[in-house]
Order: structure tokens, then C-alpha cells, then sequence
């Protein structure tokens, strides 16, 4: 049978289609296995660069949280354990946790700051077809921390109301130095009647309560801040020595007073550390007490109390473990009062450092060129006195008012 022109060119087409049609499904099966990997491999990258985010999230959370309980004044191991239960609660799993204060290396080494390397071994998926080894992925965060402001008057207590009070007829006078109150109560520095402060700035975890206008450097008070860590909380109690001394001597040498000390006419105090035990250190009226490089330890339940026409000037040492620290209540004790009053002559050079108990500072006098501080559990002030905190000549060291915490690495 003879076939027409038509049907033989109509055969050959259907041929030709049907061996295109296989060499296409041949290619297609061919590369399909390369398709499907190039896509397991985009979605497998993409997997690895969303958990290399997440690491470095947890790296940034855990130095953050290791920064905030430096400033609160912790220890290296609880500064670790801090960091460590941040990466936890942010899936950190079975991953490492390396967390050094200072940083082990980059340019903050010198600094105050916590630095946290974290790590984490990822599976493969579809690269397992390639290597059966886990993706290790590291992130590295280092939190620093600075002082925004230093502080001559700083109050301890968390929660006290009026914790830093300032009544009556007071003028206070703070240069280059802040009024600090770690109080979260809404009044936690109190401004009432007719008194007058002047500092660089007032700053609270909690609020202010001002009855006057207050001159500051700063554009308004600080509120709702970091607590400021006790600058002391490192200072050892001194030891009690035997035997006890003779409190009934015009010059009196350092060293144990075991009932109280009670001084009246001209008193001096010789250099060392005194330790009050079983009394008061009580500054009679009319008294007239002087003492270079003194520090005078409140042991137990001991208190001050300084009567208003007494004239005292005592300064701290300026060099040793006691440096700069003139007064220094025991801080096991809770409760009580302590309180400073004097002539305008008086001199009170160093700090006043009692972190259990109250401070009374009714006096209308600083300390030598103006370097007195004032750090207790609560503060009332009522004296007209000018402060100046430009005192490391003196010992003294600075109290940062409040700190802040930044991740620069």
C-alpha cells in the first residue's frame, strides 16, 4: 500500500515526538536528584543562619545578665551562674557557655565588663548525604559597663521611703557628685520644706519628691535606674585587739575601746583604726576633737552621736586597707541611728559608711576642701554643708551613682 505524502510526514512528527519526550523525562530524572539538593541545600543554609542569629541573641542576653549582677556587686561565681541561667532559659541546651569578667581578649580586656562565648554543634539534614559531622557555631558577646554619674550621698536601702531625705532648713551644696537612692519607693529622694540642694543630678530606682526646685547639672532627676552596687561591700571588719584601752586620756591611741567612748575637753586621736565596742562613740558638748588618718570601726549595736557645739576634726587615712574611710558601722547590726552635728569649723574628712543603719547628718560642716561622704542604709539631712567629690588625693575613692550596661562586642 502506497501511503501519502501527508501520512508519512504525520508518522515522522509523532517519531520525533515521542523521542523528545523521553530524552526531556531522561534529563528531568537525570537532574532532579541536583534540583532537590540545591533546594535542601538553600533551606538547610537558611537553617544555620537563623540559629547562628538566635546564638548570638543568647550570647547577648547571657552578657547582659552578667553585667547586671556585677553592678549589683556579686562575685565572679555568681556573675557565671547569672550568665549561664540567662542562656539556658534562651535554649542554649547542651551548647557551651565560656563567660569571663573581664574579657579574655578584644579591646575591653582592661575594663569593666563580662564577656560570653557560646557554643552549639548543629546535625546536618540534607548535607548528611555528603559528611556526617555537626556544624559547630559560636557567638561571642561582651556587655561593658560605665559609670554614668558618681555619688558623695548614697542611700542603700531598696524599698525605704524618703531613703535620702533633705528637710528643714538644710543648703547642701554637691559638686561634681549626685544624690543616689537605691529605694524603689515613689519618694525615694524627698525634698521638703523650705531646704536647698544643688548636686549634678538626683537618681533613684524609684522616684523623687520635691517640694523646692533643685539645681542639677543633669536636665532632670534620674528615675527607675540601675541600683548602684555598695562601693565598700569588700571592706574586711576590723578585728577587736586586746587589751581594751584607756578612754579616759587627752591622747588616745588606736586599737579596742570595750564600753563606748565617751569624749569631753581637748581630745586627740592618734593614727590606726579604732574599734567602739559595748557603747556609743559619744562627742560631748564643747568638746574639741581632732585626728589625722583615723578610721573608727562601730562594732555590733555601737552608735555616734555628735552634740552641736562640739568642734571635730577628724580625717580618714590616705593610703591602706582602710583608706578614705573615716566611719564604718558594722553591718550585721540592722536598725539604729547615727548622728553627725557640729560647729561650722568642724571638719568630717572621709567617708561615713554605714550600710545597716541610718545617718543623721544634722551638722553645718564638710570635710577638708569639701570631701565628706555619706553612704547608709538611710540618710537624713538637715546641716547646711558644700560637698565636693574631687577627693582621690585625699584616699577617697568614687562611688558611681549609677551604672549603665552597653554590648559594644
Amino acid at each position: 500500500m502506497t501511503l501519502s505524502c501527508f501520512t508519512r510526514i504525520r508518522l515522522r512528527a509523532n517519531g520525533l515526538c515521542r523521542g523528545t519526550n523521553a530524552n526531556v523525562a531522561t534529563i528531568f530524572a537525570l537532574t532532579l536528584p541536583i534540583v532537590v539538593g540545591a533546594a535542601g541545600f538553600g533551606v538547610e543554609t537558611s537553617y544555620w543562619y537563623y540559629n547562628s542569629l538566635r546564638l548570638q541573641a543568647t550570647a547577648d542576653a547571657a552578657a547582659y545578665a552578667g553585667a547586671l549582677e556585677q553592678i549589683s556587686g556579686s562575685d565572679k561565681p555568681t556573675i557565671v551562674a547569672a550568665a549561664t541561667q540567662s542562656a539556658a532559659s534562651n535554649g542554649l541546651g547542651s551548647g557551651t557557655i565560656v563567660v569571663n569578667t573581664p574579657p579574655a581578649s578584644g579591646p575591653n580586656t582592661a575594663k569593666k565588663a563580662v564577656e560570653v562565648i557560646v557554643g552549639q554543634n548543629l546535625d546536618r539534614m540534607f548535607t548528611s548525604l555528603f559528611t556526617q559531622g555537626q556544624v559547630p557555631e559560636q557567638a561571642r558577646a561582651v556587655a561593658l559597663i560605665t559609670n554614668a554619674s558618681k555619688a558623695c550621698v548614697l542611700a542603700l536601702d531598696p524599698s525605704a521611703s524618703q531613703a535620702a531625705l533633705f528637710s528643714g532648713n538644710t543648703s547642701v551644696k554637691l559638686i561634681g557628685c549626685s544624690v543616689m537612692a537605691n529605694s524603689i519607693a515613689s519618694d525615694a529622694i524627698k525634698l521638703q520644706g523650705s531646704a536647698a540642694l544643688q548636686a549634678d543630678c538626683l537618681i533613684t530606682a524609684g522616684g523623687v519628691s520635691l517640694s523646692n526646685p533643685v539645681t542639677t547639672v543633669c536636665a532632670a532627676p534620674i528615675t527607675q535606674a540601675l541600683p548602684a552596687a555598695d562601693p565598700f561591700a569588700d571592706l574586711p571588719a576590723p578585728a577587736a585587739s586586746n587589751p581594751c584601752q584607756n578612754a579616759n586620756k587627752s591622747t588616745l591611741k588606736p586599737g579596742t575601746y570595750c564600753n563606748g567612748l565617751s569624749l569631753s575637753g581637748t581630745v586627740t586621736l592618734q593614727p590606726g583604726v579604732y574599734v567602739i565596742q559595748s557603747g556609743d562613740l559619744k562627742v560631748n558638748a564643747n568638746a574639741n576633737v581632732s585626728g589625722d588618718g583615723v578610721t573608727i570601726y562601730l562594732a555590733g549595736s555601737s552608735r555616734v552621736s555628735m552634740n552641736g557645739n562640739a568642734n571635730v576634726s577628724l580625717s580618714a587615712p590616705t593610703s591602706g586597707t582602710y583608706s578614705g574611710v573615716l566611719m564604718y558601722g558594722d553591718r550585721t547590726s540592722i536598725g539604729g541611728q547615727s548622728t553627725f552635728n557640729g560647729t561650722a569649723a568642724s571638719l568630717l574628712t572621709g567617708a561615713l559608711y554605714f550600710p545597716k543603719q541610718q545617718v543623721n547628718y544634722l551638722g553645718n560642716f564638710s570635710g577638708q576642701n569639701g570631701c565628706t561622704q555619706v553612704v547608709a542604709d538611710t540618710i537624713q539631712w538637715s546641716g547646711n554643708s558644700s560637698i565636693n567629690q574631687d577627693c582621690t588625693s585625699l584616699g577617697m575613692r568614687d562611688i558611681p551613682a549609677t551604672q549603665s550596661v552597653a554590648l559594644v562586642e
